[in-house]
Order: C-alpha cells, then sequence, then structure tokens
C-alpha cells in the first residue's frame, strides 16, 4: 500500500466512529458537500440529509466495523474497498449485517474528503 492509502483507511475508521458518536463535526470536515451515499438498501442520501438523519434520531449507528480494507492510491484519489459489520437503529427498528463497500476519497486543496460511498448487504 503505497503513499496515502494507510492515511484514508484511517481517516475511514474515524469517520465511521464519528458516525456511530453522532460526532456532527468530524463528519462536517470528512463528508464533502458533493457526497453521494448509497445504502445497502439502494436509499440514497446527500451530505445534508445523511447528516440531519442522526441528528434528528432517525438513523442512530451503534456500530461501524470494518474489516479487509484495501486502498488503491489514484493520487488526488484513493479508492478503499472492504467489509463492514453495521448495527443502526433505522426508523426505531433494530438493524444487524454485513456489506462490501467501496468509498472514494477525494485530496480537496490539501484535504481529504470523502464524495462517495457505495455498499451491498452481504448474505447471513
Amino acid at each position: 500500500m503505497a503513499g496515502n492509502g494507510q492515511e484514508i483507511i484511517a481517516l475511514d475508521k474515524k469517520r465511521m466512529d464519528a458516525m456511530c458518536q453522532k460526532d456532527i463535526a468530524t463528519l462536517n470536515a470528512v463528508l464533502a458537500d458533493d457526497l453521494v451515499y448509497t445504502h445497502s438498501s439502494a436509499r440514497l442520501d446527500t451530505k445534508q440529509s445523511l447528516i440531519g438523519g442522526m441528528e434528528s434520531g432517525k438513523t442512530v449507528y451503534t456500530g461501524i466495523e470494518p474489516s479487509d480494507v484495501k486502498a488503491q492510491d489514484l493520487g488526488d484519489a484513493v479508492v478503499l474497498t472492504g467489509i463492514a459489520r453495521i448495527r443502526v437503529n433505522s426508523g426505531g427498528n433494530p438493524n444487524s449485517f454485513s456489506v462490501r463497500f467501496t468509498d472514494v476519497y477525494s485530496n480537496r486543496g490539501g484535504r481529504w474528503q470523502m464524495v462517495t460511498w457505495q455498499s451491498t448487504r452481504l448474505p447471513e
């Protein structure tokens, strides 16, 4: 893994932890304003709707545990692929499942931000 890969893997773990801790300041810094977040259910979120759902309590992440994360360093972009175990309460309904994800970070003026998340639910 060359260049920025390890740094972005660590930044993405920090982002996942921030989602579970409802750390809105960290999420505002790490998520790009033009974020496209595709859930494993095919539901789409923007930065605003993703953070809004967490702030309102509609979506409460109680755990996100990444594994087998690999990074492709493309210079001003880093693509992450891996698996994540997600525990979430959505609309008051608890759920726990694993996904395979692709996650893209872009270097914008010296600051890395997540621009895309796409996940596919794994069979249990």
